[in-house]
């Protein structure tokens, strides 16, 4: 069966090492997104009062180290989730420290266009 892998990244930094990583642990490909946390809302760091009044998407976005990231993938091996979940934990520390991430796993009943062989080059 399929499983959806989802990890909320507090730190943007370690990004480019954790998909390095995953890519070394099997993942064939991952979307990546920012995020911004309930904690960082109520703390004022996502508010921002340089918003235009009719805002573009990259006007939200001016100051990515401010937002963590959401990872997401769907793999068809449950040893490739706890390999994941290893490779996650040695780069980003252990999940159950504050200011890490989260890591989701949810079951996936059905997947299309899950193996794709043309693959354009990133």
């Amino acid at each position: 069966m399929s499983s959806f892998v989802l990890l909320t990244l507090h730190d943007p930094e370690k990004l480019n090492d954790l998909l390095a990583a995953w890519e070394e642990a099997g993942v064939g490909g991952a979307t990546v997104m920012f995020n911004t946390g309930l904690g960082r809302l109520r703390s004022d760091e996502a508010l921002r009062d340089d918003i235009p009044l009719i805002p573009s998407l990259s006007d939200f976005f001016d100051h990515p180290e401010l937002h963590g990231r959401t990872i997401f993938t769907v793999v068809d091996d449950d040893t490739l989730v706890e390999r994941l979940l290893l490779v996650t934990q040695q780069i980003i520390g252990d999940l159950n420290e504050p200011d890490t991430g989260l890591f989701v796993v949810l079951p996936v009943s059905r997947v299309y266009g899950l193996n794709k062989t043309n693959r354009r080059p990133a």
